[in-house]
């Protein structure tokens, strides 16, 4: 999704003068294009996120539209109290790329690991929460934050992201898109996760089930009207995310469904709150906290057919 972010906001800034791009030393050979089109928008500002948001604060104040790109555990923690006071309580049109969301940057350890970044930035005020399934969920994303009001986190994986949707049609950031009816069961996602569930969508129709398919690629705000209308239809629901188990999508809808009073079963199916004390590729990771999609359809069997029973 890197590819597509950058060659899609070099396109917006073909036409939009007002783009500047920010990055805290990341992106080797990723912006080439962009920094020798328009060299004057491009600012690299070194090892230094926090100066990297208050220097986007000072640019957003002077009428540009920026885009600030980081590793996303590091642009949501590092710098957290300049996003909450100079963009988020400003309500300033900031755009903030974080890449390698979840387990992405996998190799890296701990430190690398984004999962509990949708968690933080839903927390703050006046922020949106947009996280892209596949790479035209990331380019409709982008065409659509040129005019959105307000902070954005965008929150995106690597390269290589495979793709689930053939076209998108009428994308709106805080709108879902239901991949496919059902009335079974519901499975809704977000992010990385996206292309498993679809997987996991396919085989659990092959044993009989009728399965809601939903992207979420927007967390916050929640499309709270297509969640009840789910709710209405399936007999069960699961989110599935690569985020902690706490203050992501599964607690976004959780809260929905609460306040609907939805008296079906509800699991969320994500990373376990605690340290990953495991060294690998994201996939491996994902082995590990059971979030592969033979592993995931195990989770739903299980829990579907208890419910029933």
């Amino acid at each position: 999704m890197r590819s597509t972010f950058v060659n899609t906001l070099e396109k917006i800034a073909w036409k939009d003068k007002s783009v500047f791009l920010i990055t805290a030393d990341l992106g080797f050979k990723l912006f080439d294009s962009f920094k020798s089109n328009f060299p004057e928008r491009f600012i690299n500002v070194g090892v230094a996120e926090a100066n990297m948001i208050g220097v986007a604060a000072g640019l957003s104040l002077s009428g540009k539209n920026v885009y600030c790109y980081s590793m996303s555990s590091f642009l949501t923690m590092r710098c957290l109290e300049q996003v909450r006071i100079d963009l988020c309580y400003h309500n300033l049109n900031v755009k903030l790329i974080g890449v390698g969301g979840g387990l992405a940057y996998g190799m890296e350890g701990i430190t690398h690991h984004a999962v509990e970044d949708i968690s933080i930035m839903r927390s703050l005020a006046n922020m949106t929460v947009v996280v892209p399934g596949d790479p035209l969920e990331a380019e409709a994303t982008l065409n659509e934050s040129v005019t959105y009001e307000g902070p954005l986190f965008i929150r995106l994986g690597k390269d290589k992201d495979p793709f689930v949707h053939k076209d998108i049609q009428g994308f709106k950031i805080s709108k879902g898109i239901v991949v496919n009816e059902g009335s079974d069961i519901a499975v809704i996602t977000t992010g990385s996760m996206l292309h498993p569930s679809k997987i996991v969508l396919e085989e659990l129709k092959n044993k009989g089930l009728n399965v809601t398919l939903i992207s979420m690629h927007t967390v916050k705000p929640l499309d709270k009207v297509l969640i009840e209308k789910c709710s209405k239809k399936a007999k069960a629901i699961f989110t599935i995310e690569e985020h902690s188990v706490i203050g992501g999508l599964g607690s976004a809808v959780a809260e929905s469904l609460m306040e609907i009073g939805y008296r079906g079963l509800f699991r969320k199916i994500a990373i376990p709150n605690k340290y990953c004390s495991y060294i690998g590729q994201a996939e491996y990771l994902r082995q590990k906290h059971c979030l592969t999609p033979h592993a995931i359809i195990n989770r739903i069997l299980e829990e579907y057919t208890q419910y029933k029973s």
